[in-house]
């Protein structure tokens, strides 16, 4: 078997099936690792010949990952969310090294288009953006890590023709609501970590990232879109902090 298409969703049914659609020509598995959706996320994936759905308890993003790791059977992974799509060229390019007796590398990063609130966004950091997303099993795994979880090689990465389109969230509220989710976590981690934070960050360390993310990555050339993204990281820090705050003190 040479390719196992993974991914780890909890209510994914936006865009899991323009994703899985993507990329099922060139999957020999797919396999889906669903932390008990409610929307119609089981259904859309059932309609998958290919596809093998796993409901697991969700303990942090990277024990998920790997565990999702050890049901695939491939000899090449290739690890998406349910919101990114690969393009022609990537899903080529992919299709080009399975079919090669020696490829290159054995961990590829492929380029990211983070698209938010209907544009492609090229500044405040999100335009650069590459990840470790397709890779021969065994060379690599993910940190055990509550969130921001980070992919481990040993390996020499090579780039991957092609983009991955990640349709970063359908609203506003969505997006809130993925802060509010992803700052709970980070400040378990941090505190499990023993981090704890000073009333000096947590009062100037929004407005650093703010300027940092808006002034000197060029935000600004994204419009509303590039506000919108330098406030509410900015946001995001403040609460990440305040959090860390409150169990901190209350453990």
């Amino acid at each position: 078997m040479k390719l196992s298409v993974c991914y780890i969703v909890l209510n994914g049914e936006r865009v899991i099936e323009q994703s899985i659609s993507s990329i099922h020509e060139i999957a020999d598995e797919i396999i889906v690792v669903d932390s008990f959706s409610t929307d119609k996320t089981e259904e859309i994936c059932s309609g998958f010949p290919k596809v093998k759905f796993i409901r697991k308890k969700f303990l942090g993003f990277g024990c998920q990952k790997n565990y999702t790791l050890s049901e695939a059977s491939g000899e090449w992974i290739l690890f998406l969310d349910s919101d990114e799509v690969p393009d022609e060229t990537a899903v080529n390019a992919i299709k080009e090294i399975l079919k090669s007796a020696n490829p290159p590398y054995k961990v590829y990063e492929i380029h990211f288009n983070n698209i938010l609130l209907k544009k492609t966004i090229k500044y405040g950091g999100w335009g650069n953006v590459w990840r470790e997303r397709f890779f021969k099993k065994g060379h690599g795994k993910y940190t055990d890590d509550l969130v921001h979880e980070c992919f481990i090689t040993q390996d020499k990465k090579g780039k991957l023709p092609g983009n991955i389109n990640h349709y970063t969230y359908k609203s506003i509220a969505h997006h809130i609501e993925k802060i509010n989710n992803y700052t709970q976590l980070m400040a378990e981690k941090k505190v499990l970590n023993g981090k704890s934070v000073s009333l000096f960050k947590i009062i100037f360390s929004p407005f650093y990232d703010f300027t940092k993310t808006y002034f000197f990555k060029l935000g600004f050339l994204d419009g509303v879109a590039g506000f919108y993204i330098s406030i509410t990281g900015a946001f995001y820090t403040f609460l990440k902090y305040i959090k860390i705050n409150e169990i901190y003190k209350f453990k």
